[in-house]
């Protein structure tokens, strides 16, 4: 794994694609057949067939099928939208980053955490009261329709289309690895799974998909945590003095700064963590499966809850791993790879603890993860064309569900196809820039949109429109014009933009966009749309907020 912000961030927020980077140098090659590693996971993909037959029964309209008919309670939806953050690369690559360099992985973690007060206290309730199937409802809500569900479906696409590419890579490299298929097999294979859960079972299946996974993933990362801690006697001094004693940093470890280096960096990369949370596509359209602004809150308290939770048992997973891998003379070439670079500190630290069963386990849940984060970001991008661009733009509002259904699933196809498409062809590429990429375009086209449209009484179309593409076109700029792309991939001997995360320059470039526009319009249009701003709806449901439009 790079030292380099990239690959950090890509080891915490892909799927294990952020083996992509030992996929590079060809390090990742096809092991034996994990007997354990397949029953568990034929048994899991059984049983969330079965939840997406039950599922399709119940998807009677339109509503059932974007938002599960808002009948998702608060505990539910808290822990589905933890399974989105709970993903393998979480899972895997946080625990790698503490076995490689200690006390830096937690930051890391920290940084995702700190994303969810945002949502909680500014956007999750009025999002909930407003919207009806995607945030760009929110958005559009006093705005001019076809310009800004526009916009919205276009940030949206993009960031899903990076993720995707991200999630399809890291299933290869993963089944490659611990299952024993090749790469292509495993691609084909997610795609298809992907593709029956959100055509035939919609949000109802995906959510569960989620619980499911979520539940499976704490139980594994607790009983890892538990015998790291039994090992210690349960005594947090003994786990770090031990790792300190073993470690080839030795006491480097417990310091920070071994992965982020300076502070516009770090700075731009803590915004994007922070603000591209709050613009992700797929967790944004969770807040629609509940009743109420009420359970809305409540989703937002139980997944801050769990993903804390899981955060903390990663950075024990991770110094547990310095302790019975290093020191394993079993684990000899292992411990090798692991510092070099290698993102499977966990899983040989579940060989350690648990023996092949229960390695077989840890392993089918790590690739089960992928799954429901694709099924996820795949109704994202099927919702953000079917319903913002189809429904509202080409039929301005007039298409019938039946219609609007069968777009959806006509992408949803059309996804599951570009997505097998480009997993097969970016195997060999560094594709650790694309999460990057994701979370600041994010954070700099779909946030300030979003909140703006919320809170200020000035935001225009105008403004909202050329300010939200200014982010989004300078988040991508910077990011091709930055070391990772401008140098590691296209060979140019120094990068004309000079650090590594866009999102510092491209949020400021978006905000100070929207502001100037807003405020410089003068048109009648405009006066319109401010005149439509009033802070009570969000106490309010009815009138405005049912529909979550104004049609112009």
């Amino acid at each position: 794994m790079s030292r380099g912000l990239f690959a950090a961030l890509a080891s915490i927020a892909l799927a294990p694609s952020a083996m992509a980077a030992d996929a590079i140098s060809g390090a990742v090659q096809k092991q034996p057949l994990n007997v354990a590693a397949i029953v568990m996971f034929v048994v899991f993909v059984g049983a969330t067939l079965c939840i997406t037959y039950w599922a399709s029964k119940r998807n009677r309209s339109a509503s059932d099928y974007y938002a599960a008919g808002g009948r998702i309670t608060g505990f539910q939806n808290g822990l589905a939208i933890a399974g989105d953050y709970m993903s393998a690369a979480s899972f895997l690559g946080i625990s790698a980053l503490v076995f490689g360099s200690g006390y830096d992985g937690l930051i890391y973690s920290i940084g995702f955490l700190v994303g969810w007060p945002i949502i909680l206290f500014l956007i999750a309730e009025r999002l909930r009261n407003l919207g009806k199937y995607t945030f760009a409802d929110v958005a559009s809500y006093r705005l001019k329709q076809k310009e800004i569900r526009t916009l919205s479906a276009c940030g949206s696409l993009v960031v899903v289309a990076f993720y995707l590419i991200a999630q399809m890579v890291g299933a290869g490299k993963l089944i490659q690895l611990l299952f024993g298929l090749d790469y292509a097999v495993a691609v084909v294979l997610v795609g298809i799974l992907m593709c029956l859960y959100v055509l035939f079972g919609g949000m109802l299946a995906t959510t569960w998909v989620q619980i499911i996974k979520a539940v499976l993933l704490l139980s594994g990362a607790s009983f890892m945590a538990l015998m790291v801690m039994k090992h210690v006697n349960f005594d947090f001094n003994t786990l770090f003095s031990e790792a300190i004693k073993v470690h080839p940093k030795g006491a480097a470890i417990m310091s920070p700064g071994g992965l982020v280096k300076d502070p516009i960096s770090a700075f731009s990369l803590g915004l994007a963590l922070m603000f591209g949370t709050a613009g992700l596509p797929h967790i944004l359209m969770r807040f629609f499966t509940v009743g109420d602004a009420k359970e809305a809150r409540k989703s937002v308290l139980y997944a801050t809850g769990f993903i804390g939770y899981f955060y903390i048992l990663t950075f024990i997973i991770g110094f547990g791993a310095i302790l019975l891998v290093s020191t394993n003379p079993d684990f000899k070439d292992a411990t090798g790879a692991l510092l070099g670079g290698n993102n499977m500190a966990a899983v040989h630290l579940a060989n350690a603890v648990g023996g092949s069963v229960f390695l077989g386990f840890i392993s089918a849940v790590a690739f089960a993860t992928i799954l429901a984060v694709v099924a996820g970001l795949t109704l994202a991008g099927a919702s953000a064309v079917s319903h913002d661009l189809y429904a509202s733009v080409l039929k301005k509002g007039h298409a019938n569900e039946k219609d609007e259904i069968r777009v959806s699933k006509i992408t949803t196809i059309a996804l599951g196809v570009l997505a097998i498409g480009l997993g097969i062809l970016f195997e060999k590429q560094n594709i650790a820039f694309m999460v990057g990429l994701a979370f600041s375009i994010a954070a700099s086209c779909n946030f300030p949109v979003l909140l703006l449209s919320m809170y200020w009484k000035k935001l225009t179309t105008r403004g909202a429109m050329i300010g939200g593409w200014l982010g989004l076109l300078t988040a991508v700029a910077l990011m091709i014009l930055g070391p990772t792309i401008w140098v590691q991939i296209l060979g140019h001997p120094t990068p004309i933009y000079p650090y590594e995360y866009p999102a510092l320059f491209s949020i400021t470039v978006a905000f100070v966009g929207i502001w100037f526009f807003s405020i410089t319009d003068k048109s009648a249009a405009a006066d319109q749309e401010r005149a439509l701003f009033f802070p009570q709806f969000v106490r309010s449901q009815t009138g405005l907020g049912a529909s979550g439009a104004v049609s112009h």
